[in-house]
């Protein structure tokens, strides 16, 4: 009776134990991701929750090369028109499905072919596949890419399980099986999403968490108030304004990259009825806008200093960025000028959609200001994220202040928001010249080729201001002490794996 009693009390305590050791990584995010379908989606916390949820076929390291996930070499045919990859043997999706090189030629059928896909144009220069064995395929392309290892190593690269997509279609989302280091528990719409860890991921030794929670809380200060009080175990977009505070704070650590994207102001071009409108039809009224605006204090107003003034897709320390078109300084007189060549020497309403997060209000606020000195009666109009990107999509909008997190390759920054076909093109932007040119980068191995495209293309775009760039941000992570191992990237990315949390 006495070995059963101790035998019982060691069960009990080892149970106690293992309950003990069972950890969930809990992270903030600045917005509610969009629908979790790597073909679907469109936000970048999405892209967050992805990191841990769906693996891609490449990577990148922190330097931005291009390095092996679930495809572990390839090759290219000497005219750059096939990519042969070989592939992780041994990899299951979350529903066991294995992964194989017919699951990949399902993943890239299903982003060109589904409706409701955005992967479309990241993907066009894609012919067919040919599954050459269990484990090794060929992409055929129409032309040389240089584009497409980058777009491979974001969502049009992310495997999801043929099984589940089939079954689903474009439901997949609200059940995503993919084959990452986590698998979808549940979802509770601006409230959580909560991964747990995949038992028989290929890579589970450098998993760490038994559950990663996401959480999101649009607001600046709460989010530190809730990593201060220990809510939260990390939080992803520090304020700028609050860094002094987190940096002060010996119970968090403060980790930063600079961002590959940028943020600014989409005009409805001709995105349905309400692109038929004086913003939408005449650019002299985008150029006003932008000349309205005194970008460097806009940095230094809201963010102190810590992010970089900005006019164009790529940053200004790029070796992509115009020379040819520098950051202008503000100047109201050419903005009023402007304004009264159109026909609006008395001023103009603008009405803004804006995220209803700190940063993004904020910012437009100092906007307002400035351009109601040139005579633009701007309006803000908060909306939840997902929302406002849905409205976006629409054309349910006259500008809406958003921004992109940055790609590796250059394209990805700029050609599917303003070519004609391009699947994130909001403000339906058209001309056959900005299409030929940044096709022909595409297709061009040649940096300089393809840096003088950019160029012909940047002189069109900004003189139609579709987009008015604002700024290029710098990433900031605020982590509580306990949390070791966290690498920061360009991408703005949270990969988990060696990422550890002492007790």
């Amino acid at each position: 009776m006495k070995f059963r009693e101790t035998t019982l009390l060691a069960a009990l305590l080892s149970a106690t134990a293992l309950g003990a050791q069972a950890q969930d990584l809990r992270i903030a995010l600045q917005s509610d991701a969009d629908v979790l379908d790597p073909d679907q989606s469109r936000t970048f916390v999405g892209r967050i929750v992805y990191t841990a949820l769906c693996d891609k076929l490449v990577d990148i390291t922190p330097d931005l090369e291009i390095i092996p996930q679930l495809a572990t070499e390839w090759s290219w045919s000497d005219d750059g028109t096939q990519l042969t990859m070989k592939l992780r043997e041994g990899v299951t999706f979350h529903d066991g499905t294995p992964f194989n090189a017919e699951a990949v030629a399902a993943n890239i059928e299903r982003s060109q072919t589904l409706e409701e896909s955005r992967r479309k144009s990241e993907l066009a220069s894609v012919t067919g596949t040919e599954v050459l064995g269990e484990y090794e395929i060929r992409l055929d392309l129409a032309s040389a890419d240089a584009t497409l290892l980058a777009q491979l190593a974001d969502r049009a690269g992310m495997m999801i399980s043929p099984t589940a997509a089939e079954e689903a279609g474009a439901d997949f989302g609200l059940n995503p099986v993919c084959s990452g280091p986590f698998q979808f528990e549940d979802r509770i719409a601006q409230d959580r999403i909560t991964l747990t860890k995949y038992a028989d991921y290929w890579n589970a030794d450098e998993i760490h968490f038994d559950s990663v929670t996401y959480l999101p809380i649009p607001d600046t200060t709460v989010r530190l108030a809730n990593l201060q009080s220990g809510d939260i175990d990390m939080l992803e977009r520090l304020a700028a304004t609050d860094l002094a505070q987190a940096e002060g704070d010996d119970s968090i650590n403060v980790s930063s990259a600079v961002s590959l994207g940028y943020q600014g102001v989409t005009f409805n071009v001709n995105n349905g009825e309400k692109g038929d409108n004086p913003w939408g039809n005449d650019k002299r009224l985008r150029q006003a806008f932008s000349y309205a605006i005194d970008r460097n204090a806009l940095n230094q107003v809201v963010f102190e200093g810590a992010f970089a003034a900005g006019n164009q897709p790529f940053p200004p320390n790029s070796p992509w960025y115009d020379a040819g078109h520098p950051v202008p300084e503000r100047d109201l007189e050419k903005a009023k000028a402007l304004l009264a060549e159109a026909g609006y020497a008395d001023g103009i309403d603008l009405e803004v959609q804006v995220p209803n997060t700190t940063v993004p209000m904020q910012l437009m606020q100092v906007v307002q200001a400035m351009v109601a000195e040139a005579g633009i009666n701007l309006t803000i109009t908060s909306k939840e994220f997902a929302t406002l990107l849905a409205d976006q999509s629409a054309g349910d909008y006259t500008a809406s202040q958003i921004g992109w997190s940055g790609r590796v390759d250059p394209d990805g920054n700029i050609h599917q928001f303003v070519t004609t076909d391009g699947g994130i093109n909001d403000s339906k932007f058209s001309s056959e010249e900005v299409d030929a040119l940044l096709d022909d980068a595409r297709a061009s191995n040649d940096t300089a080729a393809r840096k003088t495209a950019y160029d012909a293309a940047r002189d069109i775009l900004i003189d139609e201001s579709p987009l008015v760039y604002l700024y290029h941000q710098t990433w900031i992570w605020a982590l509580d002490s306990s949390i070791e191992g966290f690498t920061p990237y360009p991408d703005g990315m949270i990969r988990l794996e060696g990422v550890t949390k002492s007790e």
